[in-house]
This record gives structure tokens, C-alpha cells and sequence, in this order.
């Protein structure tokens, strides 16, 4: 895999890199099906453990429901679902990770929260071209470590639904 250069710095690419370039690198990472992703940090508001989440007639699939987080209601969003992944076996241990996207609430359900972490631009490569489209479509680009690819998600392209 290779890194971004000159030429290569477009589009989402270009977004990654001006998110890693400034002084607020830093990223949650999480994981959904053993996939560890990133958010940036200062889009999270809050991480929750198990929630009671309540459906929402009519919506779409991958609108898990509702919650109730200190009196707002939080869309709830199920990655797995956002993904096109299968239902976890233990989805009663899914976490919700709280952002806010043009002054609303959205809760990511994922299977793990992992930790905050800083990804200098030196390790941010352009997504993969075997990526899976719909991970792409969400995806700025990964973020390449020894052992392990970080799939650095687009929160505003995550919370596009329908």
C-alpha cells in the first residue's frame, strides 16, 4: 500500500489529510465485525455501553431507533446494518458512541470502543481498491499501522441515509 502523494491528494483523500495535518489528529477508534475504524475525537460527544433503544416505525434499516440521552433524543444508527454486515451474536453488548452532525445527536452502534489515539499523516493511504463499496462510499481513507489497517470513517457520509 502506498502513501498519499502530491498527485494522489484529492477528494476524500485530501479530507483525511487536512483532518491529520491539524493539531486535532486525534481519533477514536472502534470496532464493527473485528474491523477497527476511526472517528475524529472532537466530533464525539459521549460513548455509552447497552442502551435501550426504542424502533422508529418507517425507518430505514439501518435507523436501529431511538434513545434517550439526558432528556434529547438520539437517533441511534447500527453500523453493522450501515455497512451491510451481519447481526452480531451479542448485540445486547453493542456500545453507542454520541456525535453531533449539523446540531443533532446521532448514536453509532458498534461492537467495541477502542481507544483514543493520535494518526499522524505519515500513515494515512488512499483506501484500497478492493475496499467494499459501501464501506468506501463512508470511508476518507485508512490509516495503515504495522499490524492492522484503520478504516478512517466520514461521519457525515455515515450519517447519510437514504
Amino acid at each position: 500500500m502506498q502513501k498519499i502523494t502530491e498527485t494522489q491528494r484529492s477528494g476524500p483523500a485530501i479530507a483525511a489529510l487536512a483532518l491529520a495535518e491539524k493539531e486535532d489528529d486525534v481519533f477514536l477508534t472502534l470496532t464493527v465485525a473485528g474491523q477497527t475504524c476511526s472517528i475524529p475525537v472532537l466530533l464525539v460527544r459521549d460513548v455509552l455501553g447497552p442502551q435501550a433503544i426504542t424502533p422508529i416505525p418507517l425507518a430505514p434499516a439501518e435507523v436501529a431507533g431511538g434513545l434517550n440521552l439526558r432528556g434529547r433524543i438520539v437517533t441511534a444508527i447500527d453500523l453493522r446494518k450501515r455497512l451491510g454486515l451481519p447481526q452480531a451474536d451479542d448485540a445486547d453488548r453493542a456500545m453507542s458512541v454520541v456525535v453531533e452532525q449539523g446540531g443533532e445527536l446521532y448514536s453509532l452502534i458498534v461492537d467495541q470502543v477502542g481507544e483514543v489515539i493520535p494518526l499522524p499523516s505519515a500513515g494515512i493511504c488512499p483506501n484500497p481498491p478492493t475496499l467494499d463499496a459501501l464501506w468506501r462510499d463512508v470511508s476518507l481513507s485508512v490509516y495503515r499501522e504495522e499490524d492492522r489497517l484503520i478504516v478512517m470513517l466520514d461521519v457525515e457520509r455515515l450519517l447519510n441515509i437514504g
